[in-house]
């Protein structure tokens, strides 16, 4: 396996795109320990983030902003001072220049704070039956009753709202992923792409943005298609954008796709099932296409324990599998030119592609 970095494999005048991909990993610096997360979570909720945007405040003009009283925001204050947060200046507190930096991801820093609040009780009193009792895990804790994609399937006004919820995370974690992806895999070869449990269709917005000939078509649930076409209305790459509301292991994938890609999605099936969707988008795919899967890989503790932000991830890791089953897999089938890239992101990712063969 190749392993980039922002100047692997690269060309000099190409390092700086590869970092501009990078830089929304910036919010994870914010995001290391418990206690600074729940204080930056807290300077959020009350607006004082906000405040400080527009300009430097004073720790008193803070707490009638918030509503606390002075020892309140002085206990606040020096807790994201501990966290590089924010910095003295003069009689006021001030944005340090690189949160100020990591604000322009904010979307993202919400929801991945969002994420790890929610997944905390099922890591703090269900790890042990993580670690002996896999299926018990996922029968009782919080993560896997949000993300159930039963709900997905089945429709209805309830279903809409819980789906919604999950899709409102991955949607943000794509958003910056997929400049990645575009970044190390050349897309503008391509004219039709299929993209396998493409969620909200912002992988494939992303890809169609970055290439105005390209046309998209997502397959995902029906819950799920219904949540991404909402997505996409009011973006002006919505007319190549298409959704097949459906399971890909159950009704015919259609032909006609020189690209079929599987993003952050293969992961949350059993083994079985993974090789299935493999199976069938390979039989789908027009021949001389690409298969592309771009997956989170399994955790390397190496280089110590994953920070906080990583949680969340932590709690699928017994999901993520070894690039290698896939890369096997598609020889199998006969495929050619099979590449298998590393990419760090907040955890070990893979860029997977191969050609299938011309009739």
């Amino acid at each position: 396996m190749t392993a980039l970095t922002p100047a692997t494999t690269k060309a000099k005048a190409d390092a700086g795109a590869a970092v501009t991909a990078l830089d929304y990993l910036i919010v994870d610096e914010f995001l290391d320990d418990l206690i600074g997360a729940r204080a930056l979570k807290t300077a959020l909720e009350l607006g004082l983030i906000d405040e400080l945007e527009r300009r430097p405040r004073s720790l008193a003009t803070l707490a009638e902003k918030a509503g606390a009283d002075l020892p309140g925001i002085e206990l606040l204050a020096g807790l994201l001072a501990a966290e590089r947060i924010i910095e003295p200046s003069g009689a006021e507190v001030r944005l340090t220049p690189r949160f100020a930096g990591a604000l322009r991801y904010r979307e993202l820093l919400e929801r991945k704070l969002d994420f790890v609040g929610f997944v905390l009780l099922d890591f703090v009193d269900r790890f042990n039956a993580m670690i002996v009792d896999p299926a018990r895990f996922m029968r009782e804790a919080q993560l896997f009753r949000l993300f159930d994609y039963r709900l997905a399937a089945e429709g209805g006004a309830d279903a809409y709202g819980w789906t919604k919820v999950w899709m409102r995370l991955t949607t943000a974690l794509t958003r910056h992923e997929a400049g990645v992806c575009l970044h190390y895999h050349d897309f503008s070869g391509y004219r039709r792409m299929l993209d396998i449990g493409g969620n909200s269709g912002e992988f494939a917005l992303r890809a169609c943005k970055a290439h105005p000939r390209l046309r998209a078509t997502i397959m995902d649930l029906p819950v799920v298609c219904e949540f991404g076409q909402d997505h996409v209305l009011a973006e002006p790459e919505r007319e190549r954008i298409a959704f097949i509301p459906g399971s890909a292991l159950e009704i015919p994938i259609p032909a006609g796709f020189d690209l079929i890609t599987f993003k952050s999605m293969l992961h949350d099936w059993p083994q079985e099932q993974a090789r299935r969707f493999i199976d069938r988008a390979a039989e789908a795919l027009e021949p001389g296409g690409t298969l592309l899967v771009f997956e989170r890989a399994p955790f390397d503790f190496r280089d110590g324990p994953p920070p906080l932000a990583s949680l969340p991830m932590l709690m699928f890791a017994r999901a993520f599998r070894s690039p290698d089953l896939y890369r096997e897999q598609l020889q199998d089938l006969g495929f050619v030119d099979i590449e298998l890239q590393e990419v760090r992101l907040d955890t070990p990712f893979f860029l997977l592609t191969a050609r299938k063969p011309e009739a």
